[in-house]
């Protein structure tokens, strides 16, 4: 209780920071889950007799990645009918927890690592491949044949210069790279990313986040004191601080938050 007392007082004041920054506009700009959700299209009508022909992927609403200093669920839609880039500047804990929980929505999993063992828990704890979660080797994932149907999630855990390959988002196939610190190739996919996720990082690092992605300084000041668990969550439009609280299950299973591996 104390962990997740102290958690939630920094995502307060670092929501405060990024609130303050903004002018107070930031608070009534932001819907509710941040605003983190799944596909968004215009409204279509079906005819009564084709409705039996209606397919629709489980979970569609997304996952949820969160709460917010208000206690509202930031949810992050991930099956998605255009390409969509994630990236996670963070540790293994949160892509994993994101894994797990994008995998109970109904969406596929595909991992590509160099250090397999480190997920070999969570793929057995799901089911392994019957229940929708993979692992691969870097450069060795193969055609995912993702639909409306069967959404695909790609991790790419593949250190600090993952190697540019044949594996990119695509409809309904969403990639999700996993940084844990800045490196060189940083920027580039930080540029090409649509949603930006940042832990944690050392001051140096916050101040080249913030030129990259053009945060205020009252916006990436407090990236260094995040708590573990706490991640700063930027869109094109959108900033939120997002706290992961994770479930029984998911403590029983990957411990509770931490930022290193």
């Amino acid at each position: 209780m104390a962990a997740v007392t102290t958690a939630t007082s920094t995502l307060t004041s670092a929501a405060s920071s990024l609130t303050r920054s903004e002018g107070g506009g930031l608070a009534q700009r932001l819907r509710t889950g941040f605003g983190l959700l799944g596909p968004r299209h215009p409204r279509h009508t079906l005819p009564v007799d084709q409705f039996d022909a209606l397919s629709l992927p489980i979970g569609d609403d997304g996952v949820v990645v969160g709460v917010t200093a208000e206690g509202q669920p930031a949810v992050l839609g991930v099956n998605r009918p255009t390409p969509y880039d994630v990236l996670l500047i963070g540790g293994l804990w949160t892509a994993q927890v994101l894994a797990l929980r994008a995998t109970a929505t109904g969406a596929r999993v595909a991992v590509e690592t160099g250090r397999a063992q480190h997920w070999a828990q969570v793929v057995q704890a799901v089911g392994g491949g019957q229940s929708g979660m993979t692992v691969h080797e870097v450069g060795r994932v193969p055609p995912l044949g993702a639909s409306a149907g069967s959404p695909v999630l790609v991790i790419r855990d593949c250190g600090m210069r993952p190697p540019r390959g044949r594996v990119v988002s695509a409809p309904w196939q969403s990639v999700l790279t996993l940084l844990p610190y800045l490196s060189p190739v940083a920027p580039r996919l930080m540029r090409q990313a649509r949603l930006i996720g940042v832990q944690r990082v050392s001051p140096d690092e916050a101040a080249e986040v913030g030129r990259v992605i053009g945060l205020p300084r009252a916006e990436y000041e407090p990236l260094p004191t995040l708590g573990d668990g706490i991640t700063l969550w930027c869109t094109d439009g959108d900033r939120q601080y997002v706290v992961t609280q994770p479930t029984d299950a998911e403590i029983g299973l990957l411990g509770v938050a931490r930022r290193m591996d």
